[in-house]
């Protein structure tokens, strides 16, 4: 609000020293109901002091009609004063773009005589992505004409910009240049060619060579990054455990082909309990994410948001529908549908 009156003190200083004002861009406030989607279900729309202050600020929406109350007028709904659904803002968090529930707090105001006289036409781009905003506009009959002066209100005028950059002219440089300054621009140039071969001789050293490249080539499976447990000690790679031929001593030719034949069978049992004993590893490490929840409205997977507000639910997770937001009249808009997060 205090921003409002300084703008409209502003505003109408400048109209009073005979100047034409034109205030476009967001404001923040949807003055009618018919400017907001859900205006019918939110109490005391009309006695929000952001509306009562555009009520007093703005003259009557149809500028033909020829009741005027405030200095400026809203060129938007003097053009279209009966367009429903011309919303400039929607929530990107709730997709509600998609369903245009949105409402319209851009504008191009202007003074009454200037828009009485100089606007052909306002209108709004819905159309135009990339914000949650979309971009307004207006088509004026006027002519530019150039001003002996920069405006008081110039930026170049303001305190905190005194004794900086003022022209573009000022980042170029002539293209003459003395002796002096040929001379340093020459020397530079010279060691930056030294200093740039002395780089390249600096990475041809510490490029590695081709027997230790090899070397450096150690890691060739996922599973060395893991090392065992400290609680379980492990044995000295040194120490060779006898293998079952050792152990088994044949005495005839069938007795040899008996202990081959068992000693493959433990070799492919001992594979596949490895295997098995690193798919059961790599589950528990990527199991995957639990399955969405089921809305109750529609029966489709649910997304999960996780609240920011703060207070003792901050950082908790919940499911929601995963549809954009709507009217509740409409069956394509997101249901009510609200689920917790289970605590990690």
């Amino acid at each position: 609000m205090r921003f409002y009156r300084l703008l409209q003190i502003r505003a109408e200083a400048l109209l009073a020293a005979g100047s034409h004002v034109i205030i476009l861009g967001d404001l923040n406030t949807a003055h009618r109901p018919i400017d907001h989607w859900d205006a019918v279900n939110m109490e005391n729309f009309e006695e929000d002091p952001g509306r009562k202050w555009m009520d007093g600020l703005l003259s009557n929406m149809d500028c033909r009609a020829g009741c005027h109350v405030g200095a400026f007028i809203d060129s938007y709904r003097c053009f279209q004063p009966k367009q429903e659904g011309a919303f400039t803002c929607w929530s990107t968090l709730t997709g509600a773009r998609r369903l245009n529930y949105g409402s319209r707090i851009d504008y191009v105001l202007g003074d009454r005589t200037l828009v009485i006289d100089t606007f052909q036409a306002s209108f709004l781009l819905p159309e135009v992505m990339g914000s949650d905003h979309c971009p307004v506009g207006a088509v004026l009959n006027v002519s530019s004409v150039p001003a002996k002066q920069c405006p008081s209100l110039c930026t170049r005028f303001l305190p905190e910009f005194s004794g900086t950059q003022l022209k573009i002219l000022h980042f170029l440089v002539h293209l003459k240049q003395d002796s002096v300054c040929k001379q340093s621009t020459l020397q530079l140039s010279n060691q930056t060619q030294v200093q740039i071969r002395q780089n390249k001789a600096r990475m041809r050293s510490a490029r590695p060579r081709a027997s230790q490249a090899g070397s450096i080539r150690g890691q060739k499976k996922l599973m060395s990054y893991f090392q065992p447990s400290s609680s379980h000690p492990q044995a000295s790679s040194n120490l060779e455990l006898p293998t079952l031929g050792a152990l088994v001593t044949p005495k005839t030719p069938k007795d040899k082909v008996l202990a081959k034949v068992v000693e493959g069978q433990a070799k492919a049992s001992k594979s596949k309990d490895e295997k098995e004993v690193q798919i059961s590893f790599w589950k528990s490490v990527l199991g995957g994410p639990l399955p969405m929840p089921l809305c109750g409205g529609h029966r489709e997977p649910c997304v999960m948001r996780t609240v920011k507000k703060p207070g003792p639910n901050l950082g908790r997770h919940f499911y929601m529908c995963s549809r954009p937001r709507g009217p509740s009249t409409d069956p394509s808009s997101r249901c009510n549908f609200f689920l917790w997060g289970r605590p990690s």
